[in-house]
């Protein structure tokens, strides 16, 4: 007897919430129609499902996402970096305090217990109706400063699985790992723990439409933004025991019918979310402060002060593009700030010698006439235009090429500190950062929350 068994998985929604409704009713519809077929039917999310930059997650701590994933019958979900480390050591051990599926997580240890996460489950075992096994297991991207910061520890894959593999694999038929470890880890897995049926891929936003077999593990991903949902087709055979058959395909979710009332609840969550924002007011502003994308602006002063006192420096750096807007004057709101700074981006402190900052002011120069105007993506942003790069107690004389440190010339062995975003780091642009930098990221707030603190103090409400 053959023993059908579909996967569903979704992953990296990001709260773009504009694709929900249609992948939801995808999973539900789908789900039913396989079971009156006599399948057994299994659904995944394989993390980022939230992501900061839309209102009603900022307003819920993602809590919301975990409500409407809820609204699906996922028998299983892990986390990624956005729920990993866009929330405090609070607000993650929270997140998922009503989530209707468990948390299949096996990297991941609580620093502040030396154990692993009350709230996750190392794995997950689900039966058929005829009795074949299917064991779930999970991984997230090991950021391990970024993690520390709020007093977790992830660990490398390799640290885990040779365990959690040696554990599982007798107790199950079929052996699946829920990966937010992105498509270069998945093959690395694949090649080297054969013991895995099937990865299922996501992180590095891939799109495998048909899924790759590298050994013998079928290796899928679905992309990102819930722009498409996967589905795995298994045979089992109940008689010899074994696995007969495993195909993959994505469904993409731009083809799936619309209903009326979509577009309405799409507009909904984003309403409520600047609702909700808009009832905390931070300050009172004197006066307007203009921005700009391109050049500095009266509110990036404000903003590089922010950073200096967020990081106790006194110098710091940052890039136009990220102020998005202009702040008026008046009540400024939690809303306000989020629009105009939506990035789930971390401050950092760097501390560096003379001669390695003087290196990393040469890199920003070299580079800023290509990014002033340069559209850029990921680690973080959430803007399009990098924008001009703008200095506070830093000061460079082109014809020289000569750096200074509140007017005076730099000390090539002296160590110096500066207050930046964590997003220099993770991107290609300025590698001294990275190379030669000592970093301690500022976990307990974004960019947007040390601006809303500095003007909280400078005019309370």
């Amino acid at each position: 007897m053959n023993d059908k068994i579909t996967i569903l998985h979704t992953n990296d929604f990001h709260s773009h919430f504009e694709n929900w409704p249609k992948v939801r009713r995808y999973l539900q519809h789908t789900k039913k129609e396989l079971e009156s077929q006599g399948q057994t039917v299994i659904t995944v999310d394989l993390g980022d499902a939230m992501d900061r930059v839309h209102p009603l997650t900022e307003a819920t701590d993602g809590k919301f996402n975990v409500e409407l994933l809820n609204t699906v019958a996922y028998d299983a979900v892990t986390i990624g970096n956005n729920e990993g480390i866009g929330n405090s050591h609070e607000q993650l051990a929270d997140l998922y305090a009503k989530s209707a599926a468990p948390v299949i997580l096996d990297n991941l240890i609580d620093k502040r217990t030396n154990k692993r996460p009350s709230w996750v489950k190392l794995s997950k075992i689900i039966k058929t109706k005829n009795n074949t096994k299917v064991g779930l297991l999970a991984c997230t991207a090991p950021f391990g400063p970024t993690y520390e910061m709020n007093d977790w520890k992830a660990l490398d894959v390799d640290q885990v699985l040779p365990e959690v593999i040696k554990m599982l694999r007798p107790r199950v038929d079929v052996l699946v790992l829920m990966s937010h470890l992105g498509i270069d880890m998945d093959r690395y897995i694949a090649e080297k723990y054969p013991e895995f049926d099937v990865i299922l891929g996501s992180h590095t936003h891939h799109l495998l439409e048909n899924g790759e077999v590298d050994g013998k593990t079928l290796v899928c991903a679905a992309g990102k933004w819930g722009r498409y949902t996967g589905q795995v087709s298994l045979e089992f055979s109940t008689d010899r025991q074994q696995l007969t058959s495993k195909s993959a395909k994505t469904i993409a979710t731009e083809d799936l019918p619309e209903a009326a009332g979509d577009q309405t609840e799409i507009a909904s969550y984003t309403r409520r979310g600047q609702e909700i924002l808009n009832q905390q007011a931070v300050a009172i502003l004197p006066r307007a402060y203009a921005g700009s994308v391109v050049q500095d602006s009266q509110l990036m002063q404000e903003g590089l002060a922010a950073v200096e006192e967020a990081t106790d420096t006194s110098a710091a750096i940052l890039n136009a593009g990220l102020f998005l807007g202009d702040l008026n004057a008046g009540v400024l709101t939690k809303n306000e700030l989020h629009q105009l700074l939506p990035h789930p981006m971390r401050m950092v402190k760097i501390r560096l010698t003379g001669y390695n900052l003087w290196r990393l002011i040469r890199e920003m120069e070299k580079n800023r006439r290509h990014l002033r105007r340069s559209v850029v993506r990921g680690n973080g942003f959430r803007g399009t235009i990098f924008g001009d790069l703008v200095y506070a107690g830093i000061e460079y004389d082109a014809s020289e090429k000569q750096v200074f440190w509140h007017g005076h010339p730099l000390n090539q062995e002296k160590i110096y500190t500066i207050g930046t975003v964590d997003n220099f780091i993770y991107g290609p642009f300025f590698p001294t950062l990275e190379i030669a930098g000592e970093v301690s990221y500022i976990g307990d707030r974004f960019l947007r929350d040390a601006l809303g603190d500095y003007f909280a103090h400078k005019f309370p409400v």
